[in-house]
């Protein structure tokens, strides 16, 4: 896999990254929507913030809406076992001459 080296700007600040180059419009987008987040937590203003609390904001907020997604994946995935257990009985039953 091909590498490359980019640079990222989150908050004002650059921060100089090697990866390979079919990741970089992840890391682009992931720049921008921490930026943006960031932009928009800014503007509330909240008195007697710093930096170091809007940004320990924009963790918090992507960190629960990875677990989120997580949690979600994972009921999915419960549910996909489910279907395949449903799947599986409903064919042992059809496939059984002593109905």
């Amino acid at each position: 896999m091909a590498k490359q080296s980019i640079t990222l700007k989150i908050a004002g600040k650059s921060y100089p990254f090697t990866i390979d180059s079919d990741k970089e419009e992840a890391y682009r987008l992931a720049e921008r929507e921490v930026n943006n987040f960031l932009v928009t937590i800014k503007q509330k203003n909240f008195k007697g913030w710093n930096d170091l609390d809007y940004m320990s904001i924009t963790a918090l907020n992507f960190a629960i809406t990875n677990v989120m997604s997580r949690q979600s994946r994972e009921a999915s995935e419960d549910d996909l076992r489910r279907l395949k257990q449903l799947e599986s009985d409903i064919d042992s039953y059809l496939n059984n001459p002593r109905r």
